[in-house]
């Protein structure tokens, strides 16, 4: 894999997990929000969205202004953009 095919996975595995926390924000907010500090809010969404740590870092660090549709609709956009120049389309 080349740099750039690893970056473009790297971006997608981001843009994939914002795209499930979205889905999923009512429960990542209570997850979050019963959290005792960062890490342990890291480690409690990536167990609640299958995630590894590049993905609960991306979730976390998700702006609430980017929970509108048409940002939602961006992020999707993008992502697929992502899949379409990788070898296996994934």
């Amino acid at each position: 894999m080349d740099e750039d095919e690893r970056q473009t996975r790297e971006q997608l595995v981001i843009l994939e997990a914002l795209e499930q926390a979205m889905d999923r924000r009512g429960e990542v907010f209570r997850v979050v929000e019963d959290s005792q500090d960062v890490d342990e809010a890291i480690r409690r969404v990536g167990q609640l969205l299958g995630l590894g740590e590049l993905g609960s870092r991306a979730v976390l660090d998700l702006q609430v202004r980017r929970l509108t549709r048409d940002q939602r609709q961006a992020i999707a956009s993008y992502a697929e953009e992502l899949r379409s120049r990788l070898p296996d389309g994934r």
